[in-house]
């Protein structure tokens, strides 16, 4: 059986996008497989897994998260375990997650607890989203499998191995992506009146959504509207006919994320109108945001506080997005974060967490499963 630090190393290699996690699912499945069988179920959806460990004497079913997807970014770690598919990466810390979640299920299956733990190996993670649709699907097809309480991690670069933090209640924003198209006509830069510049329409239509979070929302309430990339026009004596921005929504409530979205749509009407083109929105990837629950993540914290060489840390809320908030829209439950004591933030292709994290996440987690199972 191949060790854990393998494992991880394996699942960096073969980094994957949002429901093309082919490999991964079939790297994972052949570790599953690889262990005592009599007490587990296993059952795919799409490129996901979904493993149930039957409990010795069982009152509830505890669920375990997991994400499994990578991002479109070209690594440049230097590892010699780096990744094999040109411009992707686990650069999320993804493949820790996987290692971490087939270590507990390895502990599981050697000394199952009293209760029913579910562990959910969830694609599409980054984009376009795998919460949602899986949560969907184990509520109408898949009953048995719904847990009562759910828990997740994320790696922390920025804390030191042994170090988990959370917060009761709201821990991550509602985000949502942004994509906007201003389409008008092009034309020669020495007729301007015969065109419908975009670049002065999109550029219009940009410093109008400035002004939504700080003139539509109350400043008591955290929001974020960003516009990252601008593109428009092909040459310099062209006028442009078609322009692109693209952005990030995050708040801190979800009401907020609807007035958002909804003066968004009130400047694209208006930009139609004054520039006379057409405006196509699209928000992408939308998330939920992350609200754990005030009693478990109170136990957690308590029991993380007393746990040898674990640090607690109740943290600040951050408008960091994560799809798992769609299971704690309907599951009680919590998202922590571990640290991997990284100099390198989270999407950046130098990323490398310790994997000293493993070893010490896996008894970590198994504990606590067997402390709330008794």
């Amino acid at each position: 059986m191949k060790t854990l630090q393998d494992i991880r190393r394996d699942l960096h290699r073969i980094p994957e996008l949002g429901f093309e996690e082919v490999k991964t699912q079939s790297y994972l499945l052949e570790q599953i497989r690889a262990l005592p069988q009599d007490r587990l179920t296993i059952i795919t959806w799409k490129t996901g897994i979904v493993v149930k460990v039957e409990g010795t004497e069982p009152t509830q079913t505890i669920g375990w998260r997991t994400d499994i997807d990578g991002l479109p970014i070209t690594e440049v770690t230097g590892l010699p375990f780096e990744s094999s598919h040109p411009g992707k990466m686990h650069a999320c810390g993804h493949d820790v997650h996987m290692t971490v979640a087939l270590g507990l299920l390895r502990k599981l299956v050697e000394n199952p607890i009293k209760d029913h733990v579910v562990i959910l190996f969830q694609p599409a993670e980054e984009s376009p989203g795998g919460a949602l649709p899986m949560r969907e699907w184990l509520k109408e097809e898949q009953t048995a499998l719904m847990p009562d309480k759910i828990f997740a991690f994320h790696v922390a670069p920025e804390y030191p191995v042994g170090t988990v933090a959370t917060r009761p209640g709201l821990l991550f924003a509602n985000t949502s992506e942004l994509f906007i198209d201003v389409i008008g006509k092009e034309g020669h830069a020495a007729f301007p009146h015969q065109a419908r510049d975009m670049s002065v329409a999109a550029a219009t239509l940009l410093l109008q959504l400035q002004t939504i979070v700080s003139r539509s929302i109350n400043p008591m309430d955290p929001a974020v509207l960003t516009i990252g990339k601008f593109t428009s026009g092909t040459v310099q004596n062209i006028i442009s006919g078609h322009a692109r921005l693209e952005g990030t929504i995050r708040t801190m409530d979800a009401d907020t994320m609807a007035i958002i979205k909804e003066k968004i749509e009130s400047f694209c009407r208006a930009t139609e109108i004054a520039f006379e083109c057409s405006v196509q929105i699209d928000y992408g990837s939308s998330y939920y945001q992350v609200k754990n629950d005030e009693l478990l993540a109170n136990e957690f914290l308590a029991y993380a506080e007393v746990h040898s060489a674990t640090n607690a840390i109740l943290c600040d809320a951050a408008m960091t997005g994560e799809d798992f908030g769609y299971f704690l829209q309907e599951i009680p439950g919590l998202l922590f974060w571990a640290g991997v004591n990284s100099s390198y933030g989270l999407h950046h292709p130098k990323l490398s967490p310790d994997e000293a994290v493993i070893d010490y996440l896996v008894p970590f987690i198994d504990a606590y499963f067997r402390k709330i199972s008794n």
